[in-house]
C-alpha cells in the first residue's frame, strides 16, 4: 500500500493505543488457567491476533469482542500434535516455544521466513541439553520433549523474549526452578512486565536476587479480569509530532508502568537541548523513531544497536538507508549508530517500509515535515493498526 503524506502539523488530544506487550502476556496467562478470563483494553493487531490463534491450538475458547478477549473455562487439551499459527510475530513464536517445552508433544511452529531465520540459539542450546528434538525445517520449527524443574543458565543479552518464554514453560513443570542470567541485563523492563503478568494470575515468580529469577513450578494460574494499560512504545510515536513542532497531549499512559520505553519521555528533552546520546539496549523498539527524530534535529549518537538487526527488518540498517532520501547523513557500526541533523529535503522517490511496523510509522513523521510517499505502509496492522486513523485525527494529511 503506496501513501502520500503532506506537510502537515500535529496537534490535538489522543489516546495511547493499548500495550501489545502486555496485552501477549495477559492473553496467554488467560489461555493457561482453567477458569473464564477476559483481558479488555485489546487492540487486534496481527501480533495479537497470532497469540490469540496460539491459545486455540491450545483447545481453548477465545472470543473477541470490541475491545474485549474472552479466554472461557475449560482445560488446556490438544493431542500427539499442536501447530501453532504464529504470523510474523516474534513474541508469540518465543512465548510458546518455552510452553511447549513444558507439554511433552510434538509442537509445530509456523511463521513468515523472517520469523523463522530470526535467531532461536538460546531454545536450541537449551533442547540440546535437556534431549528435547529443536529442528528448523523449510517451513517451520519443530520441536519434542519436555523441560525438567531446575536451573537454567542464559545470557543476558539476548532478547528477553526467551527468558518470558522459559518462565512460562517453568511455572508448568512440577518444583522449583531458577533461571540465572548472566549480565548485563539487556530489556530488565520486560521481563518485569512478564512478572507482572503473571502475579496477576496467581503465579510466583520473582527476582531471587539481582540476575537470578524463581519459579514455583507446577503452578495453578488463576482466572481473572484485567485490563491493558496505555502503550509507551507506540505512544512514542504521536509524542514524538511534539519534538517536531506540534501540539499533542497523549492521554491513557500509566506514570508508574514498568515498560522500558517510557523512557521515550526523558530522551525526548534532549533534543531540545542539542545533540542526542542515547543507550538503547533496553529500549530497542525505540531505536527507529529516535534516529528519525534526532535526523529532524540536531543529530544524535546511539549506543546499543546491535539487536536492531534482528528485529522485523535490519532496522539500523534500514533506517540509514531511508533516511539518505531525506538527505541526512549517517553512520553505523556494530553497535554504534550515528544520525547527522540538519535541514531535511522531499524525498526524490517514494520511501520503502521494509514490512516493519515501527520503520513506516518513524518514516511518516518526517514525512510530515517534507511530504511524500511511503510503500508497504500497512505493516503498521502488525502493532498498531489504528495508526493512520489516529494521526489524521491529528490534522495529518494523508492519502
Amino acid at each position: 500500500m503506496r501513501l502520500t503524506i503532506s506537510k502537515s502539523t500535529a496537534k490535538g488530544i489522543i489516546e495511547a493505543p493499548p500495550s501489545k506487550s502486555l496485552a501477549h502476556r495477559y492473553i496467554i496467562c488467560a489461555g493457561l488457567s482453567e477458569g473464564e478470563s477476559v483481558v479488555s483494553n485489546i487492540s487486534l493487531s496481527e501480533d495479537i491476533r497470532a497469540t490469540i490463534d496460539c491459545i486455540r491450538a491450545l483447545g481453548r475458547e477465545v472470543t473477541v469482542e470490541g475491545d474485549k478477549v474472552t479466554v472461557h473455562a475449560g482445560k488446556i487439551a490438544y493431542g500427539d500434535r499442536i501447530v501453532f499459527p504464529c504470523r510474523e510475530s516474534g513474541s508469540t513464536m518465543r512465548f510458546f516455544m518455552g510452553i511447549a517445552m513444558a507439554l511433552d508433544t510434538e509442537s509445530v511452529f509456523e511463521g513468515s521466513e523472517t520469523l523463522r531465520n530470526r535467531p532461536m540459539s538460546v531454545y536450541e542450546d537449551i533442547a540440546a541439553k535437556e534431549g528435547i528434538s529443536f529442528v528448523k525445517e523449510a517451513s517451520c520449527i519443530r520441536l519434542k520433549g519436555c523441560l525438567s524443574a531446575g536451573e537454567y543458565a542464559v545470557k543476558g543479552n539476548i532478547s528477553s523474549q526467551f527468558i518470558t518464554g522459559l518462565l512460562y514453560g517453568l511455572s508448568l513443570i512440577d518444583g522449583k526452578s531458577l533461571i540465572k542470567i548472566e549480565p548485563p541485563i539487556e530489556s530488565r523492563s520486560y521481563i518485569e512486565l512478564t512478572l507482572q503478568a503473571l502475579r496477576a494470575f496467581g503465579v510466583k515468580a520473582a527476582w531471587f536476587d539481582d540476575d537470578s529469577l524463581e519459579i514455583e513450578g507446577g503452578a495453578t494460574y488463576k482466572a481473572c479480569d484485567v485490563r491493558v494499560e496505555g502503550d509507551f512504545s507506540n505512544a512514542a510515536f504521536l509524542d514524538a509530532f511534539n519534538v517536531l513542532g506540534g501540539d499533542v497531549r497523549v492521554e491513557g499512559l500509566n506514570d508508574d508502568s514498568s515498560q522500558g520505553d517510557k523512557v521515550y519521555r526523558e530522551i525526548y528533552k534532549g533534543y531540545e537541548a542539542g545533540v542526542v546520546n542515547a543507550d538503547i539496549s533496553d529500549c530497542p523498539d525505540l531505536g527507529p523513531v529516535l534516529f528519525a527524530l534526532a535526523a529532524a534535529s540536531n543529530g544524535g549518537s546511539f549506543t546499543g544497536t546491535k539487536r536492531l538487526k534482528i528485529k522485523e527488518s535490519d532496522r539500523g540498517t534500514v533506517m540509514c538507508e531511508e533516511l539518505s532520501k531525506f538527505g541526512v547523513d549517517t553512520y553505523m557500526e556494530d553497535n554504534l549508530i550515528i544520525i547527522g541533523g540538519g535541514k531535511l529535503k522531499r524525498p526524490a522517490v517514494a520511501l520503502d517500509g521494509h514490512n516493519d511496523h515501527r520503520i513506516v510509522m518513524s518514516l511518516v513523521l518526517l514525512l510530515t515535515l517534507t511530504g511524500g510517499e511511503i510503500e508497504g505502509a500497512e505493516a503498521v496492522r502488525k502493532s498498531y493498526p489504528d495508526f493512520f486513523e489516529d494521526i489524521k485525527k491529528l490534522g495529518i494529511e494523508v492519502i
